[in-house]
C-alpha cells in the first residue's frame, strides 16, 4: 500500500516537471528575436573575414568593415552592447536558424536562402559586375573590352562567366576553376582584365598593386541583403528594414563603406561605390 502510494506521487511529480520543462521550452521558443536581445542586453552580428564587409586586423581584436558598422549604430539605437560572432558564409544561414546570432549583413536574399530565413524587403546595398582591367586600357563600355587583342579572365560556370561570354564575343576569354586562380591570371599578366563582382576586387587590386576598377556599362546590378531568423514576430525584421533603408537613404551606409576603404589604404573614388544612385 506504502509502495503504491509512494510510486502515485512519483508519476505526480514526474509528470508535473514534464508539463514544466515542456511549458518552459515553448515559452523559451516563442521569445522573439526582439524580446531576446532586451533581454540578453545584446545584438549577435555575424561576422567573417571578409573586407570590405567585415576585417578583423590580425594583431587586434576589434571587427570593423561595413557590417560591424552597421552593427554597431543598431545596438546604440537599441541600447544593447554590439556582439560580433564568428561564422563563415556558408553557416550563416543555420547559424540564424539555431539562434547562434541575430542578423548577417551582406548576405543576398535568394530563393533558396529565403526558403530557411527570412529578409527585409529594403536592400542593404547593391554591387555590381565590374573588371579590374590594366591601367592602360579605356573602358566605359562592355564594347571596349570586346576586341580580339584583349584577354578576360572569369571563373568557369559563374554569373561573370555567363554574361560575359554573351557580351564579349571577340575578345579572348580564359576561364579558370576558381576566383583565386582567374586574379592570378592577372596578377601574372596573362590577361588584361578579371571580371568579378566589384566588392572582392578591392582587397584583390590592394594586394596586387596595379589596376583600375570599372564597371562597364551597361551596369550589371545585384542587390545585397540582411539575413535574420524566421519566426512569427516580424518586429525585428520589420525593425531592420527600417534601419537599413535610413542608412541608406541618407548616405550613411556609403559613408561606412568609404570610412572602411580609407583606413584599409584603398582610395574611395578609385572604386565604386555601393549606393547605386552615386554610379
Amino acid at each position: 500500500m506504502i509502495k503504491s502510494v509512494i510510486s502515485k506521487f512519483t508519476f505526480f511529480f514526474v509528470a508535473m516537471a514534464t508539463i514544466l520543462f515542456a511549458a518552459n521550452a515553448a515559452q523559451s521558443q516563442e521569445t522573439s528575436t526582439w524580446d531576446a536581445i532586451k533581454e540578453r542586453g545584446s545584438l549577435r552580428i555575424g561576422v567573417t573575414q571578409a573586407p570590405p564587409w567585415f576585417y578583423k586586423d590580425p594583431a587586434g581584436d576589434e571587427w570593423t568593415g561595413l557590417g560591424p558598422s552597421i552593427g554597431k549604430a543598431m545596438a546604440d539605437e537599441l541600447g544593447v552592447e554590439f556582439e560580433p560572432v564568428e561564422v563563415t558564409w556558408g553557416t550563416a544561414v543555420a547559424a540564424l536558424q539555431a539562434n547562434k546570432i541575430d542578423v548577417m549583413f551582406v548576405l543576398d536574399a535568394t530563393p533558396k536562402r529565403a526558403v530557411a530565413i527570412d529578409f527585409p524587403a529594403q536592400p542593404l546595398l547593391y554591387y555590381a559586375l565590374a573588371v579590374l582591367a590594366d591601367d592602360d586600357l579605356a573602358i566605359e563600355t562592355w564594347d571596349d573590352l570586346n576586341k580580339e587583342d584583349v584577354k578576360i579572365a572569369v571563373t568557369q560556370g559563374t554569373t561573370m562567366d555567363r554574361y560575359v561570354s554573351a557580351r564579349l564575343d571577340k575578345a579572348e576569354i580564359l576561364r579558370f576553376p576558381s576566383n583565386g586562380e582567374s586574379v592570378a591570371a592577372f596578377q601574372s599578366r596573362r590577361v588584361n582584365a578579371v571580371s568579378l563582382f566589384h566588392p572582392p576586387l578591392i582587397a584583390m587590386r590592394k594586394k596586387i598593386g596595379r589596376g583600375q576598377i570599372v564597371l562597364p556599362s551597361p551596369v550589371r546590378e545585384s542587390a545585397s541583403s540582411a539575413g535574420v531568423r524566421r519566426e512569427d514576430d516580424k518586429t525585428f525584421r520589420d525593425w531592420v528594414n527600417t534601419s537599413i533603408a535610413y542608412y541608406y537613404t541618407t548616405g550613411q551606409t556609403q559613408a561606412w563603406y568609404e570610412e572602411f576603404l580609407n583606413s584599409f589604404g584603398v582610395d574611395p573614388s578609385s572604386v565604386p561605390a555601393i549606393r547605386r544612385e552615386n554610379w
